[in-house]
């Protein structure tokens, strides 16, 4: 067996509407089909041409207390590879989108730390020399 990537991400949240409106507004992803599943959620797609597949799935929950992985937070944060960075950069500065730049330029990245409205911590990864 070989892992080859990431598939998607589970996120709970008792801000459904809010978290599919961000990840449209600040990512350009799009919400998508989602099975009929008994609970309220979205799925969330990356839309890019050579891969368009639920890279978030949204679950809405109504209690706060049950956001995160068993009620407490485990993750850090998950990324996104992208090309674009400097149009990117422009648009978190017109949406006044809080970020931080990374240049992690020993792996040839530049990462960009942004965080969804329930504070998830998200990095956006572009290839350094673009």
């Amino acid at each position: 067996m070989q892992i080859d990537k990431l598939d998607h991400v589970n996120i709970r949240t008792s801000q459904l509407d809010a978290m599919i409106d961000w990840y449209a507004r600040v990512l350009g992803m799009k919400q998508g089909y989602r099975p009929d599943f008994p609970f309220p959620g979205a799925w969330i797609y990356t839309g890019t041409a050579l891969d368009d597949s639920p890279a978030v799935h949204l679950i809405g929950i109504d209690d706060d207390n049950s956001v995160g992985s068993e009620s407490k937070l485990k993750l850090e944060h998950f990324a996104f590879k992208a090309t674009g960075a400097a149009s990117f950069e422009v648009k978190l500065k017109q949406l006044k989108e809080p970020f931080r730049r990374s240049d992690q330029t020993s792996i040839g990245l530049i990462q960009y730390n942004i965080w969804d409205p329930d504070g998830n911590h998200i990095h956006i990864d572009f290839n350094a020399d673009e």
